[in-house]
Order: C-alpha cells, then structure tokens, then sequence
C-alpha cells in the first residue's frame, strides 16, 4: 500500500497513517457486512483511482475472485465513487452489478480524516445467498452500518488504537450490541457460550454486561469499578476477564454514527486454552533454564573438585591432565549458564567465545595476546556445546604449543558465517604466529588427546570438517568449516 500510494497520490504521511489504521480494522466492517471492501484512492492528477487495499470477508461468500489491489479505474467509470468523494457521504444508489452472473450490491462509504476525504470504500454485497436474516444477521448489519458512518465522519477507526487483527477477537468469535446505558440488546450464541465459560446461568439480553462481568470475576477491590466501566463500552478498549472457569477476552468498540454514543459493540474470545497453554510453555520454560542452571552448577562443582585434586598431585603430568579437565568442564559450563538465562535452546555463542579465550587465556605461558574477529551468531544448543569444546581444545593445543615461556603472540579466532545452496555454513579459523608444525606432522593421525577429541566433535557431532595447515606467514592454522541453522 505504500508503494501505490506513494506512486500514485498525493497524500502525505500523516494520511497514509491513517490508511493504515483503517486498514488494520476493516475486517470487522467486512465481516460485520458480510461484503468485500476495496480501497480506492484519488490519482495525484485526480483523473482516475487506484486500489490500494483489499478485504475479504470471513462471514460470507466473495464478490471478486481476483485480487483487485493495483488497479486504476478512470473517474466517471464508476459514479458511486465519484458522489461519494465529491459530496462526503455515503452512497448506496443503483441497482446491482452483475459480475460473472452474480448480482452485487455496491455502495461506497467516503473515508475521512480531520474534515478531508482521503478516499472512498467500495462495499461489495454478493447477493446470490440473500435469504431471510436472522437476529444475529441483523445486528451484524446495524453494526457495520454505524460504523460505515463513523468512518464517513473521520471517528474511526480510533486514533491511538493499533489494533492486531491476529490476536484480536473477531466478529464469528463473539459479539454482544450494548445500548447506550450497558444493557445487553444481542449477543450471539458464541459470545453467551463464553460467559457462560465464566459462570454466568441465566442469560445475557437485559442484562448490563459491566454489572455482570464484573460479578463474575474474582474481587480486586478498586479495579473492579474499572473492570466494569470497560464491560460497559464506554471507551475503545481491549482486556481480559479470568477467574476458575476461564479466560475470556473482550475488545469494546464504543458506536458514535452521528457524533453521540448510541451504545456499544462488544467483541469476544474465549481463550481459555490458548492461556493454559502458554502458562503451561512459561512453566517448561522455567523448568529448563532450571536444569541448565543446576546443570551448570554441578559441573563448576567438578571443576573445583578437579582443581583441588591437581593441586595435591606430586606428578606435574598429571596435574597438567587434571588442569586440561578442568577447562574443558568449564567450556561446556559456560554454555549452559548462557542457556539458563534464555528463553529457548539457542544461545549468542560470541558472548562464549569470549569466555572460553579469556578462560584458556589464563594457561598462556608468555606474552600471548588471545583476540576474537567475526561474528559466531546465535547456535542451537547442540551446535553450542561440542563447538564450545572444541574452542577449548584448540586454543589450548595453540597456547601450549606455538610459544615458549620467553616468547610473545598472538592467537586470533575469526568466524564467517554464510549462505550457500547447500544452507548455511560457519567457518572457524584459529591462527596463530608461533614456531609452526613439526616436519612430517599429520593431524588427522596425531595421537594427542585434544586434538582426538576435536576430530571426534568437528566430523562426528557436528557433522563439518577439519584442517590443520601452516599459516600463510608463520605459525599455524586451523580451520573448521561446520553446517549450523540460519539465524531467524
């Protein structure tokens, strides 16, 4: 819409604000009318219209087949549209179109904001179904009709009021008419059903919906009168009412077709399910980031114990093992303390990195300058732990080998992540500047621990590749090339 109608009109922003917000509403006047609306708008020129919107309604059958949004129609083609812009009111003269031999009645409703006609809604009303309407049928159409005027008079929709169709209850969810007193004058059977959900025995015509709702929640003390003013429809408003039956949510849509409130309409969703089912998701949750965290707990016991044991060791072979134990615990640590504190099983491994460099940082033996370039991005946690490891093992096997005790490096960690037709891939380069391989030296065959622990993480778990090569210049690198999920 706002390629259209930047292109084509000349309406500011301000006004392409408004479109937006009538267009974010209008599913409830179409359903309400059981017609299509299309929103046809001025040309800069003023010699033609073009379609800028389009709805379909959820009560009813179509009257267009085909998307209608893009077209240009020249002025006097379609004179409804014509009266309806020039003098500012609804129109509804004519007999009905037939469209591939189907009778529509077609009216259009001027759309207004602060005194200006910014465009026109042609309603669509396929005939072929037109029966006898019910009760429900008509409140629908009282309703949509005092809205049409609402809309004609620039009151709706409500400035301020963003409204989200897909979390919104809507017209088929349930719908109660109120007058302007409160009083219940209709509501449908889904809309009964769920106040009968809310424990309500008798029924609900006659009877004033804030006094009622009100009764039926639990007792909040002051927030009780508030509770009532809103049931009542006095103000645009969308809320929930909960007690040991259920949840009910209901949006209040105050009617002003000539500038007074003649009542109000009142739409209506149980949701009950829908809230069991997120407390039950909040409390899994919860459960998770729990064990992540006793998780972690556990394993910085072992650590410590670990620790303890290497420093009453006389063997300094063994007190080095016992020391490498302990970092690679730490790693995997690291990882579910990240996890503890998300939502979900995917964590931003950066942060890790970074904790895992300044952890094995500590083990550096001289000068050694330990730094990270790149991005890693947000990993699945079981991408997270085993790359984590394996971080661990290959910045240790760098910092223990590629520098003597009087020597100064550096050690980089540079990560690229991409898309490819085969999916999206991370490669990890580890370098540094140290003495280099021995001659004759094979990674895939060497028979140090770390580096068996890598090729058994990089190829077997994750699943990528791994390389141990001379660095360009001087020192060594190694590059680990490891298929992750996108980032979205």
């Amino acid at each position: 819409m706002n390629d259209l109608v930047r292109q084509h009109t000349a309406l500011g922003d301000t006004d392409l604000e408004w479109l937006h917000l009538l267009v974010s509403e209008w599913q409830l006047l179409s359903d309400l009318s059981f017609a299509d609306l299309v929103l046809w708008v001025p040309t800069r020129d003023g010699t033609r219209y073009v379609s800028v919107a389009q709805m379909r309604p959820n009560t009813g059958p179509t009257s267009y087949q085909d998307d209608m949004v893009g077209h240009l129609v020249p002025r006097g083609r379609r004179p409804l549209l014509d009266a309806a812009l020039d003098e500012g009111r609804i129109v509804r003269e004519g007999d009905p179109e037939w469209r591939e031999e189907v009778p529509v009645r077609v009216e259009s409703i001027p759309v207004r904001r602060e005194g200006r006609v910014l465009g026109v809604i042609a309603r669509n009303t396929n005939l072929l179904t037109v029966r006898t309407p019910s009760r429900l049928e008509l409140t629908y159409l009282q309703s949509a009709s005092d809205l049409a005027q609402m809309i004609a008079a620039g009151s709706f929709p409500f400035p301020g009021q963003q409204v989200d169709m897909d979390a919104s209850p809507r017209v088929g969810d349930g719908l109660i008419r109120l007058d302007a007193d409160g009083v219940v004058q209709y509501a449908s059977p889904n809309g009964l059903s769920a106040y009968h959900r809310l424990g309500l025995a008798s029924d609900l015509v006659g009877q004033h919906l804030g006094g009622i709702t009100a009764e039926l929640a639990p007792s909040r003390g002051p927030v009780d009168e508030a509770l009532e003013k809103l049931a009542s429809g006095y103000a645009p408003r969308e809320f929930e009412v909960e007690c040991a039956g259920g949840v009910i949510q209901l949006r209040a849509i105050p009617l002003k077709p000539k500038g007074v409130r003649i009542g109000s309409l009142v739409l209506l969703r149980d949701v009950t399910e829908l809230r069991r089912r997120e407390r039950e998701l909040i409390t899994k949750d919860a459960t998770i980031r729990e064990i992540h965290h006793r998780v972690k707990n556990n394993l910085q016991t072992v650590a410590a114990l670990l620790r303890l044991q290497a420093r009453r060791m006389d063997s300094v072979r063994g007190r080095e093992a016992l020391n490498e134990a302990v970092r690679r615990v730490g790693s995997i640590a690291i990882v579910h303390e990240t996890l503890s504190q998300n939502l979900d099983e995917r964590v931003e491994f950066d942060e890790i990195a970074d904790r895992v460099i300044a952890m094995v940082a500590e083990i550096s033996p001289g000068k050694v300058t330990c730094r990270r370039t790149g991005r890693f991005g947000i990993l699945d946690a079981e991408v997270a732990t085993p790359l984590a490891m394996v971080l661990t093992e290959v910045l240790q096997n760098a910092l223990e080998h590629a520098f003597t005790l009087a020597e100064s490096g550096t050690v980089e960690v540079s990560a690229v992540r991409g898309g490819s037709s085969a999916g999206t891939r991370l490669l990890i380069t580890v370098q540094d500047d140290g003495c280099g391989l021995p001659e004759g030296f094979d990674p895939q065959r060497a028979g140090n621990l770390g580096l068996q622990i890598v090729r058994t993480l990089v190829e077997g778990e994750l699943g990528g590749t791994f390389g141990m090569v001379p660095a360009p210049e001087r020192g060594t690198q190694v590059v680990l090339d490891i298929p992750v999920r996108s980032e979205k």
